[in-house]
């Protein structure tokens, strides 16, 4: 059985996308006790986040996926939230044939993450 779910992600920048998940997306960061790496949390998501200076960034990736595919109870109330916070929003809110409405957003670092709910 598995419990629960943590994406886990490596940044250039750990202060910058520490604000940007607390400022634009609404999450808390918490310590972790080692300063290289911090936790975000919203709800039912963990988003672990490594310094590594050195990494490429995901923005140079060219074909990244999204990490991550977040299911919401309320997308439209979510998409207007981190639009108002000025998320880059890389794929617009609408509903999908396969009974999501969705979007996606890109993160500074370049990471992706896709947000659903489902169509009833």
């Amino acid at each position: 059985m598995i419990e629960r779910s943590m994406h886990v992600i490596a940044v250039r920048n750990l202060t910058e996308t520490s604000a940007y998940h607390r400022d634009v997306l609404g999450f808390t960061v918490r310590q972790t006790g080692d300063d290289g790496w911090r936790i975000f949390e919203r709800d039912g998501c963990r988003i672990m986040a490594g310094h590594c200076p050195d990494a490429v960034p995901a923005h140079e990736l060219g074909d990244h996926a999204y990490f991550a595919y977040l299911v919401l109870d309320d997308a439209n109330a979510f998409h207007t939230e981190v639009t108002a916070n000025r998320a880059e929003i890389i794929k617009p809110l609408r509903d999908e044939p396969w009974g999501m409405r969705e979007f996606g957003i890109r993160t500074p670092d370049g990471h992706r993450l896709l947000f659903g709910q489902d169509i009833d």
